[in-house]
């Protein structure tokens, strides 16, 4: 039997966030639904609206835009408790709350939160974040689609790649050039609506993570309203990096929550096998493992809760967010390998949720700024 969680300094309102939250997406999404939904690819939508009417979806969100006002340590309470149960609803989640959402609420326009927000936390609106191109993903900077003003409007064309969840998005906050020649201090954000003339949004197959799909977007002469622009024509680099630094402790969190999942589903595992007559527990082989397993899921999560509170302190922890997306996220896909090495056989057939896991941890050392990127922020934070 796993560890208890150890819930030191957590308030008893985010005591509550954790068990609550479990018990919700344990209810609605067992195990065999969660195996059958990443088998056929499909989004899962009934966890989604069942996240959106408990409210959850209003978590990230200030009173006064119609949310809880949780802080980041909430948040990424939440995001660990989701990701333990299923790490691709914890993605689902984030897409449209924190990835694209919060865009909105932190620079849109009153006019924007008035007309988005609402269906976002109902659960009604579903969103994606339009950042990575075929020759740009943690280059931001050096994207292409342009965004060209004419007649008033404004006229989107380019290509995005690798974008999580766009081929259920109803809008797709989209990062455009409105100024080709002038680097970061070049880039906007338009909402642009999934269903206008000209989107075309193709799902791929990928490893992981298949129930919120990759997706490849084309923009094809698309036009977008003026009001559709996400803050100042040019100015949206600053906007981006600040979104960006709570993506990163949301990724963090993340890979805490399904390191844990991948620790409690190994030891049950190793507890009922036996071999040359022992439980395989009793061999240090397998209970160093184990060992190390718990170690990386506790430092993972000591890492996204310090950034957390940071946050919530009103610093800028761009050094410890970086920090804390790279240990999770190495922790999460080393953890998981620890894992099937510890099931053999088992864990490297599809009859066992150890392979699914593995494979859901894969991309958390890619997306979201590669851990590379990663290495680079904090090399360049320490003066190296």
């Amino acid at each position: 039997m796993i560890a208890p969680f150890n819930d030191f300094g957590l308030t008893e309102q985010q005591k509550l966030i954790r068990e609550n939250v479990l018990g919700l997406v344990r209810r609605v999404l067992p195990d065999d639904k969660i195996r059958a939904l990443d088998a056929a690819g499909e989004f899962p939508f009934e966890a989604f609206a069942a996240l959106a009417e408990a409210g959850w979806m209003g978590l990230p969100y200030a009173a006064e835009h119609g949310g809880m006002g949780g802080s980041a340590k909430d948040l990424a309470v939440f995001v660990e408790a989701v990701a333990e149960h299923y790490s691709s609803l914890a993605s689902a989640w984030l897409t449209t709350t924190i990835y694209a959402g919060k865009h909105i609420e932190l620079f849109g326009t009153p006019e924007q939160r008035a007309r988005f927000l609402p269906g976002v936390i109902a659960g009604r609106t579903r969103l994606a974040l339009a950042l990575s191109e075929p020759e740009a993903g943690s280059d931001a900077a050096s994207i292409r689609t342009r965004a060209e003003l004419r007649d008033g409007r404004y006229v989107v064309t380019g290509q995005k790649l690798y974008i999580t969840c766009a081929h259920v998005a109803h809008h797709l906050v989209t990062v455009v050039k409105t100024d080709p020649g002038a680097g970061r201090r070049g880039i906007s954000i338009l909402i642009v609506d999934a269903d206008a003339k000209g989107v075309t949004v193709r799902p791929m197959e990928t490893l992981g993570r298949r129930t919120t799909r990759a997706c490849e977007v084309f923009f094809d002469g698309v036009e977008v309203a003026l009001d559709r622009r996400i803050g100042p024509e040019n100015g949206a680099w600053r906007n981006l990096v600040r979104c960006l630094n709570l993506e990163r402790l949301c990724l963090a969190a993340a890979g805490a929550g399904n390191l844990r999942h991948v620790l409690a589903y190994a030891l049950d595992y190793a507890q009922g096998r036996k071999a040359f007559g022992r439980t395989i527990t009793e061999y240090q082989a397998v209970s160093h493992k184990l060992a190390d397993i718990r170690i990386m899921a506790e430092t993972a999560r000591l890492c996204a809760y310090r950034a957390a509170e940071m946050l919530d302190a009103g610093l800028e922890p761009d050094l410890e967010t970086s920090i804390a997306k790279v240990v999770a996220t190495d922790n999460d896909f080393r953890g998981a390998d620890l894992g099937l090495q510890i099931m053999g056989g088992a864990g490297y057939t599809m009859a066992h949720d150890m392979q699914r896991m593995f494979r859901d941890s894969r991309v958390g050392t890619i997306g979201g700024g590669s851990n590379e990127i990663q290495r680079n922020i904090i090399a360049r934070l320490i003066g190296a």
